[in-house]
């Protein structure tokens, strides 16, 4: 009885029913009825795709609009191929005697060797003449030894450089050609924040890509990419290879010229620079004339007017650029201008800040007279510079021996004179102010921005050279009013606001 328990458990499990001793398969459903299993399989006819709305007006005309800008300034732009030839003389395991021993001559000859190669480059131009001017960055033919130059159209040309702009990243190349297509140079300043623009060069070495993104920022400067800033960003995706390339409006004229990028990986990441064209117009014009652009000099180093630090001066607003530093015998000095003065106009124009200033003596031709109205005391002034070709700071005479080092404990801060030892590590010499030998990280001091190394030259505008003179000056000063220090970090100075809250 048992055996036949066991027969019919495993006959279920088969799907088989014994039939007159012959086993017949059967079919077991647990979903399907038995009509619509013996049915014949349904076919459903596949959906169709929903049909497309029409485009939007808005939108049909922007991408127009974008072919359109594209077609126009394609053909201006050029792919720049350059070549360098780099020599090193390093040996893989430096001078090591052991291994010259080992290896013997071949250390000698074979390592040690000079070894030569070519590193190639690549970056994009855009042609502004005819003629074949091309205009490019700096870094992309600089110390070139050969620069080839591929048009739209597919052809190549061996090109020369006319002249380099360093301080503001900007080349001038020529090629021998004729009748060539020429691009429209545009007004950066009269581009806004959320402006639609195209970028257009040669990314990773892929000719004629155009990417779309707006303006980001305008004035953007202190990046610390040039001497001279005043760059458009954009997140228009910008990668090597586009500098040099051109930063388009929608009028299809070049406002700008793709110089840098943000960035973590080397790539895209959203933030890219570009020279404004209202700078490059200028400096292309020069170099195309001399080969060079000479700037004008005022021989001062100058900072942004904050709100805290123009209330401690007792000042209105912080329209103006302040003066942190007045180099010996530059023409400042001359003109009896003086570290804490602030720059209001220059030349007959107001000035809003560092960079508008910077522009302003820059583009001066030296030799000129300019006048400068300065805000000294809570009074206006004019005065007369005879500005120079710049030049390079000169030293400052050595003063006298330092004191005993102090605590200033209202700062949070250790100071002392500048020994020996401190000149020595730091660069400065005596006489030139109190340097900061401590700071603590929580003291009021530290919180505004002093740090160890930092010389102390003047406090609230009167100049300190020892530990006495600063203590003396420090107690005549109100914390919660606020006190502007003039202090030199290496061979920059500026001014630093300590308030207590």
């Amino acid at each position: 009885m048992r055996d036949v328990r066991l027969l019919l458990v495993l006959v279920a499990a088969l799907g088989i029913i014994v039939v007159g001793g012959v086993a017949v398969p059967i079919l077991l459903s647990l979903t399907s009825p038995p009509d619509e299993r013996l049915a014949p399989p349904q076919v459903q006819a596949a959906e169709k795709a929903p049909p497309m709305p029409p485009m939007p007006a808005d939108l049909d005309r922007l991408s127009e609009r974008f072919r359109a800008v594209a077609k126009r300034v394609r053909p201006a732009v050029v792919a720049i191929g350059v070549s360098q030839t780099v020599q090193t003389s390093r040996r893989p395991f430096g001078d090591n005697e052991f291994f010259r021993r080992f290896f013997g001559p071949y250390f000698d000859d074979r390592s040690g060797r000079p070894r030569k190669f070519q590193r190639q480059g690549l970056g994009s131009g855009i042609i502004v003449d005819a003629g074949g001017y091309i205009l490019t960055n700096n870094h992309v033919v600089e110390n070139a030894d050969k620069i080839t130059v591929r048009l739209a159209d597919g052809r190549e040309f061996d090109a020369e450089v006319i002249g380099t702009d360093p301080p503001t990243e900007i080349a001038v190349i020529r090629i021998k050609a004729d009748n060539l297509p020429v691009a429209t140079l545009g007004e950066a300043k009269k581009m806004e924040v959320g402006d639609w623009v195209l970028a257009i060069g040669s990314p990773f070495g892929l000719e004629q890509t155009v990417t779309s993104g707006i303006i980001s920022a305008t004035g953007r400067h202190g990046v610390g990419i040039t001497d001279y800033e005043n760059f458009i960003q954009t997140d228009a995706a910008i990668n090597p290879g586009n500098s040099g390339g051109p930063l388009v409006n929608m009028n299809g004229e070049v406002i700008g010229v793709n110089t840098a990028i943000a960035s973590r990986s080397g790539g895209y990441m959203g933030i890219g620079f570009a020279v404004p064209m209202d700078m490059v117009r200028e400096v292309m014009k020069r170099l195309r004339e001399k080969g060079t652009v000479v700037r004008g000099w005022l021989g001062v180093s100058i900072q942004l007017l904050t709100k805290d630090m123009a209330k401690s001066m007792k000042l209105k607003n912080n329209q103006g650029v302040l003066i942190s530093e007045v180099f010996d015998d530059g023409p400042a000095d001359k003109a009896g201008i003086n570290a804490g003065d602030v720059i209001l106009e220059f030349a007959g124009k107001p000035v809003a800040g560092p960079a508008e200033l910077q522009a302003a003596v820059a583009w001066t031709e030296p030799g000129t007279r300019a006048d400068l109205v300065v805000l000294r005391d809570g009074k206006r002034r004019t005065i007369k510079v005879k500005v120079e070709k710049r030049s390079e700071q000169p030293q400052v005479a050595a003063g006298p021996a330092p004191g005993a080092p102090a605590e200033i404990g209202d700062l949070g801060i250790e100071v002392s004179g500048v020994t020996d030892a401190a000149a020595d590590r730091y660069g400065y010499e005596r006489g030139q102010g109190v340097l900061i030998t401590r700071a603590d990280p929580a003291g009021l001091g530290a919180r505004a921005g002093l740090r160890q190394g930092m010389l102390i030259i003047k406090v609230a505008g009167k100049k300190v050279t020892t530990v006495a003179e600063l203590t003396a000056a420090l107690e005549k000063a109100s914390l919660a009013r606020g006190l502007p220090l003039l202090v030199r970090q290496g061979d920059r100075q500026m001014f630093i606001l300590i308030k207590k809250q």
